[in-house]
């Protein structure tokens, strides 16, 4: 089997951490793309889910607030106030 270059711009610090973890799983980062791309083309897809990382109901109602300049957790009239909503 005939091996080809390939070369690809990453960001250096996401390079450096993958640089680390493929050596302490024993391979390089030029074994861990070529397992990806076996298991891509083995699977005919990408091998994990992507999906966006989408808020949960609670986390959309206060940015769609702070949006909108209200302020539905406060303000607050006391540390004991805003610690009881906190634990609540």
């Amino acid at each position: 089997m005939k091996s080809v270059n390939v070369t690809f711009r990453v960001d250096e610090e996401l390079k450096t951490q993958a640089d680390s973890l493929f050596a302490d799983l024993g391979m390089s980062l030029s074994t861990a793309f070529n397992i990806f791309l076996r298991q891509s083309v083995r699977e005919q897809q990408i091998p994990f889910s992507i999906s966006r990382n989408v808020p949960n109901a609670v986390t959309q109602a206060a940015m769609d607030a702070a949006e909108k300049n209200e302020d539905i957790y406060g303000p607050y009239d006391s540390v004991e106030s805003l610690m009881e909503a906190l634990n609540a």
